[in-house]
């Protein structure tokens, strides 16, 4: 493993939570007010790679004095996080296979199984797949979408793999999510089909249970330091 690629690397829950505590000893101490911890926080629990850590403590003395505060060492999860991606793939499972919209719109979310191959067809209207609580039929799983004057959402968990094989016509495939590599075990999910005057957009979104609990974490952590701050100033 190189040093060059290290930035490039998927980052663990274990380094995120790593970063945030030099985020709050840093700002106890005076180095970052509120409104600097709180941007700081807020993009740690959103960063993906080492990269995208590395910056937010590399102005801090804690980050000068443990250069590499990120392990390349694979760490559990803090318990009532991540995914158990064995238990959603389920082989033989038949799982939904078919979206249309006809001047209208279809959506499949929160917890369904998605078949094997999926076909989505949207004439001057719309469609939205949500996987981030669907089960699948298969380790690798293949969305195919054929719009005219339409569009169809596509909407992934972090950790699953996306690879986009899609044709445009006065219209477009979304492929900022392809190359990002996925968590072991995790499904692949590839997106092909035509999309005529139309778009097929794909975006990556923590599951909601997972966004309510980084939600309230940094909500205590702000409620926390405001009450630490506060009697520091009374002790004084």
């Amino acid at each position: 493993m190189t040093d060059e690629r290290l930035p490039q690397l998927r980052a663990s829950d274990a380094d995120r939570e790593r970063v945030a505590e030099i985020l709050r000893d840093a700002v106890a101490e005076g180095r970052l007010d509120m409104a600097e911890f709180d941007e700081r926080l807020d993009a740690t629990y959103k960063a993906r790679t080492y990269g995208e850590l590395e910056h937010l403590t590399a102005d801090l003395p804690v980050a000068a004095q443990a250069p590499a505060p990120l392990s390349l060492r694979k760490e559990p999860a803090p318990a009532g996080t991540g995914t158990a991606w064995a238990e959603r793939i389920r082989p033989g499972a038949g799982g939904a296979t078919t979206g249309i919209a006809l001047l209208g719109g279809f959506e499949r979310k929160g917890r369904w199984t998605i078949g094997r191959r999926f076909v989505a067809i949207c004439c001057m209207g719309g469609g939205e797949l949500d996987l981030r609580e669907a089960q699948f039929a298969a380790p690798e799983v293949e969305i195919s979408v054929w719009t005219l004057m339409g569009g169809v959402n596509v909407i992934v968990p972090p950790g699953i793999e996306v690879e986009t094989r899609g044709l445009g016509i006065m219209g477009g495939f979304d492929t900022r999510e392809d190359g990002v590599p996925g968590d072991p075990g995790a499904p692949r999910v590839i997106v092909t089909g035509l999309a005529l005057m139309g778009g097929v957009g794909v975006e990556r979104k923590l599951p909601r249970e997972e966004r309510r609990r980084l939600k309230a974490e940094r909500k205590e952590e702000r409620r926390r330091f405001k009450d630490e701050r506060r009697n520091g100033r009374e002790l004084d």
